[in-house]
């Protein structure tokens, strides 16, 4: 591995069928111990239920607000600078419940590889 900076690249952002636009910030089989993405919900949308086979997830909310669900916790009010931890196999969603995009670093632990994610919206 080698150390690098990789400017943010807006034109990059691309919509994941859970129901929010990606941009990958730092995604590389050269640093599989973690990855970076910045995750944007537009206003009044809802990711679908889903979780991450074997990756622990964090979302560090940046701009907007959420109501976050995870496991069998209540949906919860998260802000700027709140933390939600999401373990590995643990079913999640988040709704953008304002009038402005909901926007947040999703960091992966080990990276987010696609074949990880399992949509879990008809288990519910």
């Amino acid at each position: 591995m080698q150390p690098f900076v990789k400017p943010l690249d807006e034109d990059a952002e691309y919509f994941f069928a859970e129901g929010c636009f990606i941009i990958e910030s730092s995604n590389s089989p050269e640093d599989p111990a973690l990855s970076v993405a910045r995750a944007r919900v537009e206003p009044g949308r809802t990711t679908r239920w889903h979780y991450l086979d074997g990756i622990t997830e964090r979302y560090v909310i940046l701009a907007g607000e959420g109501d976050v669900e995870v496991g069998e916790l209540a949906a919860t009010r998260v802000r700027p600078g709140d933390v939600v931890l999401i373990p590995p196999n643990e079913k999640q969603r988040i709704h953008n419940p304002g009038a402005e995009d909901l926007v947040f670093l999703a960091l992966c632990t080990p990276r987010f590889v696609e074949s990880a994610y399992v949509d879990a919206d008809n288990q519910r």
